[in-house]
């Protein structure tokens, strides 16, 4: 006799039972956290007390994740400027490629080299960089945006199963924009960045800050968590953490200014906030002006690393 039930299909998911960084079992929930994004669905931030790394617990496993990035607002796969905040996004991004590509230029002193920008979006800094003359790798997960890159642009980009066919010391310089807190496989990404990164070359990291101004002042609601896309949740210190474990050395941080903006608009509306536009500007104004007297009360900040030898 069939059941009239409907089975429940239960999704593979990463359980930690230990810090995935220092490896103690002091782990602790911090709190809930909901996908405002694609399914409404929350997830857990745990946190070590040992050494205070935080990350989202029980999130679907490779194969199934990518259904959360299933949307057309989704900014770095589909380019959208739909809405008020997204439209705020490309104009804050133009004045950002300028300064990523002077920030490469000033701490390389090089006029051209070779770069690899890995989780590379649309190609926008990419192309940017091959513009000014550097011979440049592009590996992007989303075949989405890999075939928006292909299709507007000319601009080919690699899958991410390419990274292991890259040589070993190949690149003067390895960039990833907002992308770490994303990578499963944390431990094996340090060592693949070690491994190709030549021997006085750096690694520019950028990614959320889960101490900054306007996480302390959202909590839950703050956008950067964005579960389950963000597996970590990373401060100074843990990043550093990070690096040391894998024979990098933190050299340099950089503020970016304008993420709290967009960051606190998002938090807004995660919010339910009437005006989170408006609300969003002032909040992420204040965030601003905490950044300016302590870089660890930025939003994001991008991380310059090199091998330790």
């Amino acid at each position: 006799m069939r059941s009239n039930e409907t089975e429940k299909i239960i999704m593979p998911v990463i359980n930690h039972d230990k810090c995935p960084l220092c490896q103690s079992n002091a782990i602790k929930k911090r709190f809930a956290c909901t996908d405002h994004f694609a399914t409404g669905e929350t997830f857990d931030v745990y946190e070590c007390t040992d050494c205070h790394f935080a990350f989202t617990q029980n999130v679907p496993d490779e194969k199934e994740i990518g259904r959360y990035y299933e949307s057309p607002t989704y900014i770095s796969h589909s380019n959208t400027n739909k809405g008020i905040t997204n439209r705020l996004y490309h104009i804050v991004r133009k004045i950002m490629l300028k300064n990523k590509t002077g920030l490469v230029k000033r701490l390389t002193l090089l006029k051209n080299g070779k770069i690899l920008d890995y989780g590379a979006g649309t190609g926008h800094f990419a192309r940017a960089m091959k513009k000014r003359g550097w011979e440049v790798t592009a590996i992007e997960k989303s075949d989405k945006a890999r075939e928006l890159s292909r299709r507007e642009f000319d601009f080919e980009m690699l899958p991410t199963e390419s990274l292991s066919d890259i040589k070993d010391r190949e690149f003067d310089v390895v960039t990833m924009w907002h992308v770490m807190e994303h990578i499963q496989d944390l431990d094996n990404m340090w060592d693949e960045l070690y491994r190709i990164l030549d021997d006085t070359g750096i690694a520019i990291i950028a990614v959320p800050n889960s101490k900054s101004y306007d996480a302390q002042r959202y909590g839950e609601h703050w956008a950067a968590y964005d579960v389950p896309r963000h597996l970590w949740h990373f401060t100074p210190n843990t990043i550093m953490r990070w690096g040391e474990k894998h024979n990098f050395l933190l050299e340099r941080q950089f503020t970016m200014p304008f993420d709290g903006f967009y960051i606190s608009a998002l938090s807004e509306s995660n919010k339910g906030s009437r005006l989170h536009t408006i609300k969003g500007f002032w909040n992420g104004f204040k965030g601003w002006l905490a950044q300016a007297k302590r870089r660890s009360a930025s939003s994001s900040i991008i991380y310059v690393f090199r091998k330790r030898r």
